[in-house]
C-alpha cells in the first residue's frame, strides 16, 4: 500500500466496519499496533456502528481514532461512547452528519426552519468530543458555502442546540427504518 501511494507512511490506517463478525482478535490488535509502533502508520482506528463496543474499545483499547455515526437525529454517542473519552482520548471522527439528508427535509408535523447542512456539520463540531465530521458536499460551491458558514456562525449557540435537537428527535421518530406498523 505505501508503495502504491509512494509514501513513507500513513497517517492513519483504519479497519472499516468493526461489527460482532469482524476479526478484532489480540492477533489483529498485535498487527496494528505493530504496524503504527514501526512507523509505517501513524494512528490506528476503525469505523464502528456499535456504539456500546465503541465505547469500550474507547475507554481500554490501543485505538488512536474512531469513526462513529452521530448527528441530532442519532445522538447516542453521548450516553454509549463520550462518558468513555475521560482517561483516554482517542479522535473522534463523526459521519452521517446529515443522516444521509434526512435532517435537510422538513418533517411532518414540524413548523420551525429545517436544518442545513452546515448546521448539521455545526452540530457535531459543537460537541467538545467530536474531533472531526465527514462531509459530502455535491460540488466546489457547496463545499465553500459549507466552510464559510462555519467560519461564521462557529460553534452553536445554545437556542440553536435546542431547536436543532428537537428537530433530531422528530426526524428520528418520523423515519419509517424505525417505525413498525402492524
Amino acid at each position: 500500500m505505501l508503495q502504491t501511494l509512494e509514501t513513507e507512511y500513513l497517517d492513519v490506517f483504519q479497519l472499516f466496519w468493526l461489527g460482532r463478525t469482524s476479526a478484532w482478535t489480540p492477533s489483529t490488535i498485535d498487527a496494528l499496533v505493530s504496524l503504527r509502533e514501526s512507523g509505517r502508520v501513524r494512528a490506528i482506528g476503525v469505523s464502528i456502528h456499535d456504539r456500546k463496543r465503541a465505547g469500550r474499545l474507547a475507554e481500554d483499547s490501543p485505538l488512536d481514532m474512531l469513526m462513529i455515526r452521530y448527528n441530532a437525529a442519532h445522538t447516542g454517542a453521548e450516553r454509549d461512547i463520550f462518558p468513555h473519552l475521560a482517561e483516554r482520548k482517542p479522535a473522534i471522527v463523526a459521519y452521517t452528519a446529515t443522516r444521509w439528508r434526512g435532517l435537510l427535509k422538513r418533517p411532518k408535523g414540524w413548523n420551525g426552519p429545517v436544518m442545513t447542512p452546515s448546521d448539521c456539520y455545526r452540530f457535531c463540531l459543537s460537541n467538545s468530543h467530536v474531533d472531526l465530521v465527514l462531509t459530502g458536499p455535491k460540488d466546489r460551491r457547496q463545499l465553500q458555502e459549507n466552510l464559510r458558514n462555519l467560519r461564521e456562525k462557529g460553534p452553536l449557540s445554545e437556542e440553536e442546540n435546542r431547536w436543532i435537537r428537537d428537530f433530531g428527535q422528530i426526524v428520528h421518530r418520523g423515519s419509517s427504518r424505525f417505525t413498525f406498523r402492524f
